[in-house]
């Protein structure tokens, strides 16, 4: 496999690839979730979280909240490497490399 860690990410093409795929994503990602109207209401994994309500993805744009916390992000590759604890970049190629988005 080449180390393609050197090469320019353009994060809008990877959005655009979770964007058309995101409810697969999610069900993937967040398996507890469920849909409700235009969203994904799901536990967050990244603390100990009870009760599904707070922590919830918007399907038709990607933005994401927890309001319990106030964590959120703006797209797919936030959620992404929030979920992962990781930097944007790194969800990013992960996204390319591991779901074959973006190319």
């Amino acid at each position: 496999m080449l180390d393609n860690s050197w090469q320019p990410l353009n994060f809008a093409t990877v959005n655009l690839a979770c964007m058309q795929n995101l409810p697969a994503l999610l069900v993937t990602w967040l398996p507890d979730g469920v849909r409700q109207g235009r969203e994904w209401v799901a536990l967050n994994p990244t603390r100990h979280d009870r009760r599904k309500g707070s922590f919830r993805i918007n399907l038709d744009k990607g933005c994401w909240a927890d309001f319990a916390t106030n964590d959120k992000g703006g797209d797919p590759v936030s959620l992404y490497a929030f979920l992962n604890g990781m930097s944007q970049s790194q969800a990013a190629r992960a996204l390319l490399r591991d779901w074959g988005l973006g190319r």
